[in-house]
């Protein structure tokens, strides 16, 4: 791997460690789960590095906050995190930053915006749930549609979380565009 890859995801598992400052809410009916900033730094590492630099960035934080670093909101970190009924969000955002950079290198010729939307969307609310739900039904002790509806409060912030992304994504472009990997690649 280059330095400057090395760097990238770096960088990129910063920002993610840097939006578990910001306060976490916590929703007695979702089992626990937490709304953070956090998803988005997993949809922004994917749309920005690409699918493979996404993911190792979301895999370098995972493996620091397993050493017991408290990068995760509210100041979790440690063994126990991967034990909690957001155990499949947290596993998700490997996916997330895979699936979001998958997309938008798919739709590298597509305008900005709305592939990084479209990236965002798909990568950073469909794929998340996909492992948010399987990890509350299996650890929060929900029925599957329990923890599907208890999802359903989480999609607003995310909707937004991902328009951010796509903004973000796109006024890189336009200021400096080779640091838009996922296009690059």
């Amino acid at each position: 791997m280059k330095d400057r890859t090395l760097v990238q995801v770096a960088l990129y598992a910063a920002i993610f460690a840097v939006l578990g400052l910001l306060p976490r809410f916590d929703l007695p009916f979702a089992a626990g789960v937490p709304i953070t900033a956090q998803s988005m730094g997993a949809m922004l590492a994917g749309v920005m590095l690409g699918a493979w630099r996404g993911a190792l960035a979301m895999v370098l934080l995972l493996f620091v906050v397993a050493l017991g670093a408290p990068l995760l909101a509210g100041g979790r970190g440690g063994l126990g995190v991967f034990f909690t009924p957001s155990v499949g969000f947290i596993f998700g955002w490997i996916a997330v930053a895979f699936v979001s950079g998958w997309l938008m290198q798919a739709l590298r010729k597509a305008p900005v915006f709305p592939a990084a939307l479209i990236a965002a969307v798909l990568g950073g609310i469909v794929v998340m749930y996909a492992f948010g739900i399987a990890g509350m039904a299996l650890v929060g002790g929900l029925t599957v549609m329990d923890a599907t509806k208890a999802c359903l409060i989480f999609i607003p912030g995310d909707a937004i979380k991902a328009v951010l992304v796509a903004l973000i994504a796109q006024t890189v472009a336009r200021g400096m565009p080779e640091a838009l990997l996922s296009r690059n690649a």
